[in-house]
C-alpha cells in the first residue's frame, strides 16, 4: 500500500467548503467521486487545510493509500470528471506516515478587497468602498504578527486544544484598485483570517484605535471581533512543507 499526496486548486464559491459533509457538496466529495469513478474503486481521502463555504484556494492537499499505480499522466482524466472549478495539479508519492495535515509546517492565505466597483472580482473578492488609512491598516497587521493566543479571532464550537498560532507574516499591499492582506502561520483557527481582516478594516477607518485592537486581543473573547468580513475574498495561497517531502 502506497501514499499520495494531491494536489488540487479550486474556486469555493459553489461549495459548502473544503471538508466532506452530510447532505452537502464540498470540494473532498466532488475529489473523491471523480477518483473513485476513474480507479473504479472508493478512495479515501484526507485533507491538509479546511476551508470553509465559499474559500478559494491556489493550493491544497489530500492524502489517500492504494495499491494501484498512481502517476501524473492520469491527471487529464482525472480533471475530466471533475466540475470545471476544481482542478487536480499533481500527485506525490511519499512516505506511508506522511499526514498532509500534520506535516505541514505553514499556510498562507490572502484576502482581496477592491474599492472601486468591478463586475469581473464579484465572486473572487471583497466590494469594500470605504476611505481606508494604509498607515494604520499596517499597524493592526503588525499588531496581530505580535499576538500568540488568537482566541478573539476564532468562531465558536471550534474542537482545538489551543488557540496558540505563530504568525510568520501579517502585512497589507495595494496593487491597483484592489487592498490584498497576505498571511501566513504554522496554523490556523476557524474563522480566524475573516476575523482579522474584518476587526484590521475598522482599525483602517477610524472606527477603533490601534490600541482598542490591541484590547480585543488581551480580552480573548470572540464577540468583540468583527466576522462580517465576506468569504469569496479569501484564497488560501499554499501549504508548505519541510524539504523533500513533495519529491
Amino acid at each position: 500500500m502506497s501514499r499520495y499526496f494531491l494536489e488540487v486548486a479550486y474556486r469555493g464559491t459553489n461549495y459548502s467548503g473544503f471538508q466532506i459533509q452530510e447532505n452537502a457538496v464540498t470540494v473532498q466529495f466532488e475529489v473523491e467521486k471523480a477518483l473513485g469513478i476513474f480507479f473504479k474503486q472508493k478512495i479515501e481521502l484526507t485533507g491538509s487545510s479546511r476551508t470553509d463555504a465559499g474559500v478559494h484556494a491556489l493550493q491544497n492537499f489530500f492524502h489517500f493509500d492504494t495499491d494501484l499505480p498512481v502517476t501524473d499522466s492520469q491527471l487529464y482524466n482525472i480533471n475530466a470528471l471533475l466540475p470545471e472549478d476544481i482542478v487536480a495539479k499533481n500527485f506525490y508519492l511519499v512516505k506511508k506516515e506522511a499526514h498532509c495535515r500534520f506535516l505541514a509546517r505553514s499556510r498562507e492565505y490572502r484576502y482581496v478587497i477592491y474599492q472601486r466597483k468591478n463586475p469581473f472580482l464579484r465572486d473572487r473578492a471583497w466590494y469594500y468602498p470605504y476611505q481606508i488609512n494604509m498607515d494604520l491598516l499596517q499597524q493592526a497587521a503588525g499588531v496581530l504578527k505580535e499576538c500568540r493566543d488568537f482566541s478573539s479571532f476564532s468562531k465558536r464550537n471550534t474542537q482545538v486544544k489551543t488557540f496558540f498560532c505563530n504568525i510568520q507574516s501579517s502585512y497589507w499591499s495595494k496593487e491597483e484598485d484592489q487592498l490584498i492582506y497576505h498571511v501566513s502561520s504554522n496554523r490556523f483557527l476557524r474563522g480566524m483570517v475573516k476575523g482579522m481582516v474584518g476587526t484590521m478594516l475598522k482599525v483602517g477607518r477610524g472606527l477603533i484605535t490601534v490600541e482598542r485592537l490591541r484590547q480585543i486581543i488581551e480580552a480573548q473573547d470572540n464577540t468583540l471581533a468583527d466576522f462580517t468580513t465576506p468569504p469569496q475574498g479569501l484564497f488560501l495561497v499554499a501549504v508548505l512543507y519541510p524539504d523533500g517531502v513533495l519529491e
